[in-house]
């Protein structure tokens, strides 16, 4: 697993975001939830449970899984479901700055992040937010994942 050379919003920020958000849920940010923030935070793509535990191995595997429930719960991460038996997880987009999509592959359950163009990404919104109206919905945000099989497994097959 490979890491971002440097996050997109700076550490100092995604920590103080970090430590609001878990305080407006009466959770602590302790030094195993900070560790994990900064793995999150500096990682390309989403992490399943066991790549976390190769790049961190001294945390125990129970702490983690408890600990990413509880930064989930806050909304500082996000899980994603794939095919494969591992959810990933990410640093959410408000506290990472970055908007993206994924590419979900059903074969492997690798997720890729991607990026729309900005004129595809505000077409992709203004239709979002005419579905919403047309239901009465009020949207806070949207999120877009591909699902299918990625090129290396396309290739194995």
């Amino acid at each position: 697993m490979t890491l971002r050379p440097q996050p997109p919003t700076p550490v100092t920020e995604v920590h103080d975001s970090a430590a609001e958000a878990l305080a407006a849920v009466d959770q602590q940010y302790t030094a195993n939830r900070r560790t994990l923030v900064a793995l999150l935070a500096s990682a390309n793509a989403p992490l399943s449970l066991p790549e976390i535990m190769e790049l961190q191995p001294d945390l125990a595997q129970s702490s983690v899984y408890r600990t990413l429930g509880v930064l989930e719960q806050a909304g500082v991460a996000l899980r994603i479901v794939t095919g494969d038996e591992f959810a990933r997880f990410e640093l959410a987009e408000a506290h990472s700055g970055l908007h993206h999509h994924h590419l979900i592959c059903t074969a492997c359950g690798s997720v890729e992040d991607v990026t729309l163009p900005s004129d595809v990404e505000a077409a992709v919104v203004s239709e979002l937010e005419a579905l919403a109206h047309r239901h009465g919905f009020a949207p806070a945000d949207h999120q877009v994942d591909l699902i299918g099989v990625c090129a290396a497994c396309q290739q194995a097959a």
